[in-house]
């Protein structure tokens, strides 16, 4: 990483980068952001905006069963409930006749009262409440490797499931006329979303996590003209806001990932007339 850092230092010679700290969060973020900005667009086109917020709640609730197992890896309890409980999420919503919104409320109530529940015996909870809020400033160098994985597995997939999922998401009659399975391809994508989720939830935390991962999505969608531009623009707003986020978090002294989601949030409200025209 040395050489990683001193092309840094020679490309990007600014005062909030001069820590090591700092120059491995800008490179999660660069590694975040783009992965976030993917999944956002079909999250927000299939009307599962707070399924995200669900499976970070989740998170709470995955740490709670390592504990009990007495597993020494919260990121395997985390990856193991999160699949399972998106998985849970989507059969139910498939074979009941409730909202989608219901359906994800119930069980997002349910994984973080769990999670709290079993977190906070013998007041012990003190040392878990940073997965709430999250701190990419803590991220370090043997977790990069883990966010580049995941980046590059997320696109791959995403090569298999975008035109599927957009098709689903138009007309589900039409996809299922053309032989396209639609509902294995929204297992597959909200198991996708649950490994995004998990992997980054340390960094980005449980009250943000939804936010990061609808906002630049529904900014874009206010000014794409087209499939194609709209996934383009929210990678590129989920990109710029993370880099713009970090370095004035840095200036102004707060929380990186607030002052990212609040970037995402001016961005989305400065677009919003656009979509009227």
């Amino acid at each position: 990483m040395s050489g990683v850092y001193a092309l840094m230092d020679t490309l990007l010679p600014f005062e909030w980068l001069h820590y090591t700290f700092m120059k491995n969060a800008l490179i999660a973020i660069v590694l975040l952001t783009p992965l976030f900005g993917m999944l956002g667009t079909m999250a927000v086109d299939n009307k599962m905006a707070f399924f995200s917020d669900a499976l970070g709640h989740s998170a709470l609730t995955g740490i709670a069963i390592g504990v009990v197992l007495g597993w020494q890896s919260q990121m395997s309890a985390m990856l193991l409930f999160g699949l399972i409980w998106a998985v849970l999420i989507t059969f139910v919503k498939h074979h009941s006749k409730m909202s989608a919104d219901t359906i994800i409320s119930v069980f997002s109530s349910t994984s973080i009262a769990l999670g709290l529940a079993v977190l906070s015996r013998g007041g012990a909870f003190a040392k878990y409440s940073s997965v709430l809020v999250g701190d990419v400033l803590s991220v370090a160098q043997g977790d990069l490797l883990a966010l580049l994985l995941a980046l590059v597995g997320t696109i791959v997939c995403w090569v298999f499931l975008f035109n599927p999922l957009l098709i689903t998401s138009v007309n589900a009659p039409l996809a299922q006329s053309r032989g396209i399975r639609s509902r294995m391809t929204e297992y597959a994508f909200t198991m996708l979303v649950a490994v995004a989720v998990m992997v980054s939830i340390r960094w980005v935390g449980v009250m943000l996590i939804n936010s990061l991962l609808i906002l630049p999505a529904a900014a874009s969608r206010n000014v794409a003209r087209s499939a194609a531009g709209y996934m383009r623009t929210s990678v590129i707003i989920a990109l710029c806001c993370g880099v713009i986020g970090l370095a004035l978090s840095y200036y102004l002294n707060t929380s990186a990932g607030a002052a990212i989601v609040l970037c995402c949030a001016a961005v989305y409200f400065v677009t919003l007339p656009m979509r009227r025209k």
